[in-house]
């Protein structure tokens, strides 16, 4: 492709899909290295990027509030936002009828989209380029990195190095430090954070035996727990808080989503099911366990010394539902026991501390 100075990447998933993709960031930087790159994202997750050295701009699209009249001003202010910063490239990382069209109303001379069946027929159509079939690439490459990889390699776009990588700012870094002395962790790195939660209550373990766990870690090796989550999630994380042997205490919701990458990048170790912390923790270089059920960890996660995936032994998995029997609830899960948990943190642990 010919040479371009101005790039946006449209990436509206998940907290995720936005760490998943820091190595597209990456690969666009490195094949242009003159160009200014920016990326668009759902509010509130860039703060996850605000101290990417890469990236030249973090543009947030949030949905908007009020009378149908304020909503379509604010879409309208969004877009001339948009079409003033004279991108010359826009690709969008999804196949969304939003990042579609938002790619569309940019202008850019070149825009990039990805082919999906059973969009509509209109969807293709506002796009210079569309994206047939991109091929997936295997290990060493970053399964979950190559989501997005996979696309911008088809216009000769690449980097050697797919891992995930974040960067926390100094002040979140200061705000996390402080939040942690005040609950008596100092220094802060001598902690374990857990996250027991996801959006999916299918991917979700039992409460009382991540309970067991964080004894075991405190009888073991004496190490205060942290346990994170979003505002919504605070007094199920209180529950699990209540009750324990050791220095265990509840950060859910007292964090900005800066804040907590901040925290859990002080961490010996992130423990969690399949959400998005323990993407961001790898992407820290911060070594994780992960509980995996019905979700396939092989095509989002690398696993070695210092990232582990436990998952049942069950011949049914990985199977990709939502649930069992569509009660919501993952029968895998339930019957998974407490001791491989247990075996893999503390072994990771031993390693790190």
């Amino acid at each position: 492709m010919s040479e371009f100075s101005n790039i946006l990447l449209v990436q509206l998933g998940d907290i995720g899909d936005v760490v998943l993709t820091t190595p597209t960031i990456r690969a666009v930087k490195e094949t242009y290295p003159n160009a200014r790159v920016s990326i668009l994202v759902r509010k509130p997750f860039g703060s996850l990027l605000m101290a990417d050295p890469k990236l030249h701009e973090i543009v947030e699209t949030k949905k908007t509030h009020g009378s149908l009249l304020h909503s379509l001003q604010e879409y309208a202010n969004f877009v001339r936002r948009l079409r003033r910063a004279r991108y010359d490239l826009v690709i969008d990382l999804r196949t969304g009828d939003r990042g579609a069209i938002l790619t569309f109303l940019t202008g850019a001379r070149v825009r990039i989209g990805r082919y999906e069946d059973n969009k509509p027929f209109w969807h293709d159509l506002l796009f210079t380029k569309i994206i047939r079939n991109p091929i997936n690439l295997p290990l060493p490459i970053h399964p979950g990195a190559d989501q997005s990889l996979r696309v911008v390699r088809e216009i000769g776009i690449d980097t050697t190095n797919s891992t995930p990588k974040l960067y926390t700012s100094h002040n979140d870094l200061l705000n996390a430090q402080n939040l942690l002395a005040e609950a008596g962790i100092i220094p802060a790195s001598t902690m374990v954070t857990v996250n027991p939660f996801s959006r999916w209550k299918y991917k979700e373990w039992d409460n009382a035996k991540w309970g067991v766990v964080i004894d075991q870690i405190w009888n073991e090796l004496h190490l205060p727990v942290v346990l994170i989550g979003s505002k919504e999630e605070y007094e199920s994380c209180q529950k699990i808080v209540t009750g324990r042997e050791g220095h265990t205490i509840n950060l859910a919701g007292k964090t900005t989503l800066g804040e907590l990458a901040a925290v859990i990048s002080l961490s010996s170790l992130h423990i969690g099911v399949d959400s998005a912390a323990p993407h961001i923790a790898a992407a820290l270089g911060t070594p994780t366990v992960t509980i995996h059920g019905p979700t396939d960890w092989r095509a989002w996660r690398i696993v070695n010394e210092y990232h582990r995936v436990v998952t049942p032994a069950m011949e049914c998995l990985p199977c990709n539902k939502t649930g069992c029997d569509g009660n919501g609830k993952s029968r895998c899960l339930d019957e998974l026991e407490i001791e491989p948990v247990v075996s893999e943190v503390l072994d990771v642990l031993k390693r790190c501390v």
